[in-house]
């Protein structure tokens, strides 16, 4: 358990951290007071108060974290202006974050996912330039017989330049775009001697392995690749490349993500493939095994899963408050108090469905559910 338990609480304090400091830097830049930064809820494990007096601190429930700010009753959304000003001095009014501009209140919430899009990209862009990016072409070596591949025209030796409009950079793109599709046909491109075809493919979802050896549900095609000509092709970017490079990592997984999560609402995507915390867990542990860069690599796309899903407009996260703000920006005014904590009792209880969803399929993930 131990082997499970602390990568994932090093990668939970990592991102949490670096989530809830976006809010905090917005806030300090705006003048907003703030009094708590916690990472972990529940009872206090240690902590310090800085110079400011925002008391840092780290809990015993390692999965999140919070900023709070000064005279906040943590909802982010207040309306009751008049009660405020009878409540603090001028002076206390100026460390408030409810009595802010729109636009800076709006930074502080998206300073958040903000934060979470550029801790991925700082992470990409070190890989990129220090470790290497790999540029090896995707040849196909196998067409299985009488498989999706097969029956859609595929053949032995097709170089794959595109899937679903993807450029394929490499042998290791084909997997990723392959499982993040979506629609009901996948669509190849490929070179074949001089000439290029674009092919249409209909996947099948059968159970498989992932590459940590979990068995989860894949769409398959039924290739086997290989290295053009046999040659690997790893290079180390300059700066400007590796910065485009993971630009286009973040906002492909972005998109992708969005794409897969509106397939399962749809019933087009395998909802099983959505996990909580007991998943991260486990594959955090098996990732770390395989070393520091794999884990790194992870805790790039578990940060941007983090940022996106704090962006839906739903109340209690960052996206319901800046929706709320959209309200506030087309109204003239903020939603009522009554409204606001309508909203809130709603996105709780989609919260709390969600929560025992991604349990769900993370206990029968181990076994313990048929």
């Amino acid at each position: 358990m131990l082997t499970y338990i602390i990568p994932f609480i090093i990668l939970i304090l990592i991102v949490v951290f670096i989530h809830e400091y976006g809010h905090y830097y917005f806030a300090k830049k705006f003048g907003v007071g703030v009094t708590d930064f916690s990472i972990g809820f529940g009872k206090e494990i240690f902590g310090w108060n800085d110079k400011s007096g925002t008391r840092w601190k780290i809990c015993w429930i390692p999965l999140g974290g919070y900023v709070k700010f000064f005279g906040d009753r943590n909802v982010y959304s207040q309306s009751d202006h008049e009660e405020i000003l009878k409540k603090y001095s001028e002076e206390d009014q100026q460390k408030l974050f409810t009595l802010k501009p729109l636009y800076q209140r709006t930074l502080i919430v998206f300073g958040g996912p903000l934060a979470n899009f550029l801790l991925a990209l700082v992470i990409f862009f070190s890989i990129y330039t220090f470790v290497g990016k790999d540029f090896t072409p995707a040849v196909i070596n196998e067409v299985q017989k009488d498989s999706p591949a097969m029956t859609g025209g595929l053949q032995v030796n097709d170089v794959i330049l595109e899937i679903d409009g993807n450029t394929v950079q490499s042998i290791m793109d084909v997997s990723k775009y392959i499982t993040m599709s979506t629609d009901d046909f996948i669509d190849f491109k490929v070179k074949r001697s001089y000439d290029e075809f674009l092919l249409k493919i209909k996947p099948i979802i059968a159970l498989s392995e992932d590459n940590l050896g979990n068995s989860v549900n894949k769409r398959m095609v039924g290739i086997k690749l290989g290295a053009y000509n046999n040659e690997i092709n790893h290079v180390k970017l300059g700066p400007a490349q590796s910065l485009l490079h993971a630009a286009n990592e973040v906002y492909y997984v972005s998109v992708a993500s969005l794409k897969y999560i509106g397939g399962m609402i749809v019933g087009k995507a395998d909802t099983s493939q959505l996990g909580g915390p007991i998943r991260i867990a486990k594959i955090s542990g098996q990732v770390a095994d395989i070393g520091l860069l794999a884990f790194i690599s992870m805790m790039a796309y578990i940060s941007i899963s983090l940022g996106l899903v704090n962006l839906f407009p739903i109340p209690m996260l960052d996206g319901g408050h800046l929706m709320f703000y959209a309200f506030e920006k087309v109204l003239g005014r903020p939603l009522s108090q009554k409204t606001q904590e309508g909203f809130f009792r709603i996105g709780l209880f989609l919260l709390i469905s969600l929560m025992f969803f991604t349990t769900f399929n993370d206990l029968k993930d181990l076994g313990l559910f048929k």
